[in-house]
Formats: C-alpha cells, sequence, structure tokens
C-alpha cells in the first residue's frame, strides 16, 4: 500500500469565480476548478460577496467574511466539500437578506 506524501503545500494565490464553479489558482501553477454546489453558502451569494475574499495563512486557505465561509486549499485538493448540515444551512439562509444567487 502506498501512501501519498506532500512535500510541499500548494498555497492560493488567486480565486475566479463563473455561473457554477470557482477557479483557485496556486503558487504551483496548478488551478483548481470546484462547483459552487459543493459549498452552498458560495452557490447562494451575490458575485459581490463571492469576490469579498481574503486568502488566509499565506494562502493556506480562503475566508468569506460575508458568508462566515472559509475553505483550505488541503480541503479543495482532497475533494472535500462543506459539511455543514442542512439545518445549520438552512438557518443561514434565512438569516439573508438576499434571495438572489451569484449573478446579481
Amino acid at each position: 500500500m502506498s501512501t501519498l506524501v506532500i512535500e510541499r503545500e500548494a498555497l492560493a494565490r488567486k480565486v475566479l469565480f463563473n455561473q457554477d464553479s470557482f477557479t483557485v489558482l496556486l503558487d504551483d501553477g496548478r488551478t483548481l476548478s470546484v462547483p459552487l454546489t459543493w459549498f452552498p453558502r458560495l452557490l447562494h451569494a451575490s458575485r459581490d460577496e463571492l469576490e469579498n475574499y481574503e486568502l488566509i495563512g499565506d494562502g493556506q486557505g480562503i475566508h468569506w467574511e460575508d458568508l462566515d465561509e472559509d475553505i483550505s486549499i488541503e480541503a479543495l485538493i482532497a475533494g472535500k466539500g462543506s459539511n455543514e448540515s442542512q439545518k445549520s444551512l438552512e438557518k443561514w439562509l434565512k438569516g439573508r437578506n438576499r434571495s438572489n444567487p451569484i449573478m446579481d
């Protein structure tokens, strides 16, 4: 059995968005494209909310203050989406003043 050993941590440098996904540009030249459906808070966000992100930990993660969302690059590389419960998401959605998703 082989074990994956990561010799160097990839860091985010920029995040780009389109209608149904986001792309993370990494410092090692790779790009990660992730469906917004993996992260329901991003799926329900306006364009302004999506683009108001901050790279945290020198690019180890992405933080959206307006959405109360944090995503690690390590998790994206591993193919992990949000683990937020439906109940938590529904509570968050009720507290929002917006009803229209990304392309507002």
